[in-house]
């Protein structure tokens, strides 16, 4: 089939596979209006319709015979086990199997020399890793003691007299708007899919149909389609500036020649074409989901559907982050779900909290999950000296910034004898504030393009040569705040918040979410607040 693809890939000068991947992707647009028009009393016909449509895209159209045969393998060795080991480490036992049966094709890639434009069976076993790890943890709470379960746990959890079938496992293995490069979901958001429950409300509340004779809410359409528009303009401005500005620049002899802050500015540029490419294909992915009716998260205040639950990417909270916790908890959404649920609390012993060890092996296995890849690991190790300034930042700094809070018991501000010399005028303080607001923002776009870098060119020598090229100024950037901090910087914050507390007699007010209307419905998939409930933070 590449000689139909030949063409379009001559004319916008992606590789061959690029063109068949988006070209899987927007084929799923029109199978999924089909997929929701299968009646729910035909559950077989779905997973069915989940099968061929996965055959094809990984066959005749990607040509991944054996690619194929490696995902199959894992599916049956994880349902085997998961259905016949009843030891309290089935999961662990999938997750060695899954992880390492990932790991070997990790290597596989690497002794070949792919490279992104080649598309691999890498990249659906990533997203497959997720997906069957999850499931055998689901399966393991189900034979647990309820009361021994948190919320996640309780709403994932899967009986004995619930074990899919082998085919209701394959369909959930191979949904197809997903099973290339995501979004990963656990087993009951899927069956909820297949049997129209992620539909149902109450009475009282019922939402305007699509039509008369389906039980589906309207919007679902407009929705999909928004999403399918804004990844088409990712997708354009990739294709149409990314040879132009990529990070593989820093291998380029004029781009040393520049002065250092052209090369920074440059790199800005770079890093953004760089992330094009991954919002358009879970944009993509996303839009191709809703039409499928997987992502409704129920209805606003208003009575409008909304449809949150198959998200993995905030542009906009990417590209203007306060601070680089926001950056982070707005990439790659469901990678960092299945991180916390099925890595870093697992890991915890029962009745402590989470600590260096969890960290550590959550970080382990994020790495090992991404690849082999030597700058995958300075790109992560950078992250989290990142992450520890910038929480060392929220918590010294940030309060001198934030208006006073008033004791709870009080309704009036609190009165002094004289104007504390310490707390500066409401005004300077705004200021003060917004300046902040602007600096996060500003360093968190330098350090994620800085961050970025090796993880795009992959080798050491490269990376370190692009560090070199923009004058080491994230290293600095982190450094300087690290020392700053532990040099005295951390207490010396400390005392003029105590000093201040003193003065005014209160702390600082931190803001808090408006308190609005809540959703008329709220069905049993991710909706957005419980994602943020459930993230990796670094608190």
């Amino acid at each position: 089939m590449d000689r139909l693809f030949e063409p379009l890939a001559s004319a916008t000068g992606a590789s061959i596979d690029q063109v068949k991947l988006i070209a899987c992707l927007l084929f799923s647009y029109p199978l999924g209006s089909i997929f929701i028009r299968i009646p729910s009393s035909l559950q077989a016909l779905k997973h069915i319709f989940n099968i061929i449509i996965a055959l094809i895209y990984f066959l005749p159209v990607l040509n991944l015979w054996t690619g194929f045969l490696h995902l199959l393998a894992s599916i049956l060795a994880t349902y085997y086990v998961a259905k016949n080991v009843r030891r309290p480490d089935m999961p662990c036992i999938v997750f060695a199997l899954v992880l390492g049966h990932l790991m070997i094709n990790h290597i596989i890639r690497a002794v070949y020399g792919y490279g992104y434009e080649t598309f691999e069976i890498t990249g659906p076993q990533m997203v497959l890793t997720m997906k069957l790890t999850t499931f055998a943890w689901n399966v393991y709470d189900g034979r647990r003691p309820r009361e021994d379960l948190d919320k996640w746990q309780f709403e994932k959890h899967i009986p004995d007299d619930k074990f899919p079938s082998i085919l209701s496992f394959l369909g959930y293995a191979f949904y197809f708007p997903g099973v290339l490069v995501g979004p990963y979901l656990d087993y009951n958001s899927y069956q909820s899919l297949i049997d129209g429950s992620i539909f149902k409300i109450s009475e009282g509340n019922q939402p305007k149909r699509e039509d008369k004779d389906r039980f589906i809410p309207r919007g679902r359409k407009r929705m999909a389609y928004r999403k399918m528009v804004k990844a088409l303009i990712f997708l354009g401005l990739y294709t149409t500036c990314y040879g132009t500005f990529n990070y593989t620049v820093a291998l380029k002899p004029w781009f040393a020649k520049k002065h250092v802050l052209y090369r920074i500015a440059y790199w800005q540029l770079c890093g953004f074409f760089e992330r094009t490419k991954y919002y358009a294909v879970w944009t993509l992915t996303e839009g191709a989901s809703i039409l499928t009716g997987y992502g409704f998260t129920g209805f606003d205040s208003y009575g409008n559907s909304t449809w949150n639950g198959a998200r993995n990417v905030k542009i906009r909270s990417i590209e203007f982050a306060p601070n680089f916790k926001v950056l982070l908890d707005s990439w790659n959404i469901k990678t960092a779900i299945w991180l916390k649920e099925c890595v870093y609390k697992r890991v915890t012993p029962k009745g402590k909290k989470p600590g260096f060890r969890s960290s550590m092996i959550t970080f382990t296995t994020s790495a090992l999950w991404h690849g082999i890849a030597p700058g995958y690991y300075l790109a992560f190790l950078l992250g989290g000296f990142i992450q520890t300034a910038g929480r060392l930042c929220r918590s010294n700094i940030r309060p001198l910034l934030l208006p006073p809070q008033l004791p709870p018991s009080q309704n009036v501000p609190v009165k002094v004898k004289e104007k504390p010399t310490l707390e500066p005028p409401k005004d300077a303080i705004s200021a003060a504030k917004r300046a902040y607001d602007l600096a996060g923002t500003v360093s968190s776009v330098l350090l994620v393009n800085y961050t970025t870098g090796p993880f795009i060119l992959a080798t050491l020598r490269d990376s370190f040569r692009a560090w070199s090229l923009l004058g080491w100024y994230g290293h600095y950037m982190v450094g300087g705040a690290l020392v700053f901090f532990y040099a005295g910087g951390r207490r010396f914050l400390r005392r003029l918040q105590e000093q201040r507390v003193k003065a005014i007699g209160v702390g600082p007010q931190f803001p808090t979410v408006a308190e609005k209307p809540g959703p008329l419905y709220m069905p049993p998939v991710e909706e957005a607040a419980q994602e943020l409930e459930h993230r990796f933070d670094d608190r």
